[in-house]
């Protein structure tokens, strides 16, 4: 597809960049898959002086050459883009150098615009590229007006440690920072419209609760097929679209891969995460400034969420799970991958059904700003977090995955069901809600009150025990 679904502020920000006059810094980061380079192409199309893309390191098994690599692939860049008269680099700063006589030699006085992609892939241990990369931009473009240096890279952690959080000679030096978002449910239906891929709201929901709204993914998808079967192709069978994503996923942006994929793991098997200190006992991590340095890591790579459960101490907080696609790899395309057609066989299994409850809530979650929309609270002051507490003998536990505490004395406490029709509300679940809502009402002060609020498919069915919820809301109010 080349058409650019959403988008729209990154793509004016990108061209007032372009054409201002003055030299220009861009970062353009986001997770793995999401469509920096696709936005970034179709925004500037035919306007690059030069692009290079770094080398994955993912299938470089020899270390040592990884330099020599990143370097050799620089320079075909440069002499694809009219460099001659010049031996192939071997450090950095000669290979900048180069970049700079290209440059002069193609400056008409018009904008520049060099488009650097995978740039943490570049920078290999003891290459020396950080240093001669800063004097590039600040030796020689920055002085020139007419330059625009667009960079983008997946390794998250690395864009912020090298340049958001750079104390050296990059300290301040960034024009504008632009993250790429994965696509709102909205957008996923937008996407697979353009594609003329039918599917109904129900099923853009569900892509949604597997592939969390990723582009790349969702280009797998093929018209004529069901949603069930698209899944079975992309995930499933002897030859899936996306056999090893999970490993390449994490291999191509953390140095620290195993590790990274030891707390994701553990991550996975509880709904509501743990703290700092369970993390490190349960995956065998030390204590210390390395697990800080790599759940940081993870959660500016937008893979977990930190957050401090409602009714807690503010320093008491819990690392969650919040990208789909590896919660629904690790519960079922990993043990089930061989199976071809596990989804159409499985959809309407009963384990199919618990996961799609957890799953509606995370994309519940990621649709919070839609939520509050839909319940005109959208310039309300609030904050949103998860209750969860354990029962035992003497009292009865609860567990409430979000709830949307207001600065006008409402709480909404959201109950999110996924269902293939109207909800209804039995008396059993009746007395249930009214348990958790008066549980509620006991942490909070006399003047505040509580909202029962339904988040479903199509909406409850009313009867007899529909008076207790004070807003109901469907999928439709999720897609605005």
């Amino acid at each position: 597809m080349s058409k650019i679904i959403g988008r729209k502020s990154e793509i004016a920000e990108l061209n007032r960049l372009y054409y201002s006059d003055r030299a220009e810094f861009v970062v353009v980061y986001g997770r793995r898959r999401v469509g920096k380079t696709f936005l970034i192409k179709q925004a500037l199309k035919d306007r690059f002086t030069f692009q290079h893309t770094g080398v994955s390191p993912v299938d470089q098994e020899d270390e040592k050459n990884r330099m020599k690599i990143q370097l050799e692939s620089f320079y075909y860049s440069l002499l694809s883009h009219g460099l001659e008269g010049y031996k192939q680099p071997k450090t950095w700063l000669e290979a900048f150098y180069l970049l700079q006589q290209l440059l002069l030699k193609l400056d008409n006085g018009e904008r520049m615009l060099i488009f650097i992609d995978e740039l943490p892939w570049m920078d290999t241990p003891r290459s020396g590229f950080l240093s001669a990369f800063e004097s590039f931009w600040n030796g020689w473009c920055n002085g020139r007006d007419n330059i625009m240096l667009v960079v983008c890279g997946s390794a998250t952690s690395w864009i912020f440690g090298k340049f958001f959080k750079n104390k050296g000679g990059l300290y301040g030096r960034i024009t504008s920072d632009i993250k790429v978002y994965p696509f709102t449910l909205k957008e996923c239906e937008e996407y697979f419209e353009y594609g003329n891929i039918e599917l109904s709201r129900y099923d853009v929901v569900q892509s949604h609760m597997i592939f969390g709204g990723i582009p790349y993914y969702l280009s797998y998808f093929e018209k004529g097929l069901s949603f069930e079967r698209n899944v079975d192709k992309i995930l499933f069978g002897p030859h899936p679209r996306l056999k090893d994503e999970f490993n390449r996923l994490f291999n191509a942006i953390f140095t620290n891969a195993a590790d990274c994929k030891k707390i994701i793991r553990l991550l996975a098997k509880k709904h509501t995460g743990y703290t700092r200190e369970e993390i490190s006992e349960a995956a065998g991590l030390p204590l210390g400034g390395g697990l800080s340095d790599t759940l940081k890591g993870l959660e500016e790579s937008d893979f977990i969420v930190r957050y401090n459960p409602y009714g807690m101490p503010k320093n008491v907080e819990k690392y969650k799970l919040i990208d789909n696609f590896c919660l629904f790899w690790l519960k079922y395309v990993e043990p089930s991958q061989k199976e071809a057609d596990y989804m159409t066989d499985n959809m309407a299994s009963d384990i199919m059904k618990a996961w799609k409850g957890i799953a509606f809530e995370e994309v519940c979650w990621q649709h919070v700003p839609q939520i509050k929309r839909a319940l005109e609270i959208g310039g309300v002051k609030s904050t949103t977090s998860i209750w969860s507490v354990h029962g035992d003998d003497n009292k009865e536990g609860v567990q409430i995955d979000l709830i949307i505490k207001r600065n006008d004395n409402v709480v909404n406490l959201c109950e999110m069901k996924f269902s293939s029709a109207e909800y209804n509300i039995t008396k059993d679940e009746d007395l249930k809600l009214r348990k958790r809502i008066n549980m509620l009402k006991e942490t909070l002060l006399k003047r505040q009150t509580v909202h029962l609020t339904m988040i479903t498919t199509y909406g409850i069915s009313y009867g007899k025990h529909s008076g207790i919820v004070q807003k109901s809301l469907t999928i439709d109010d999720l897609f605005h």
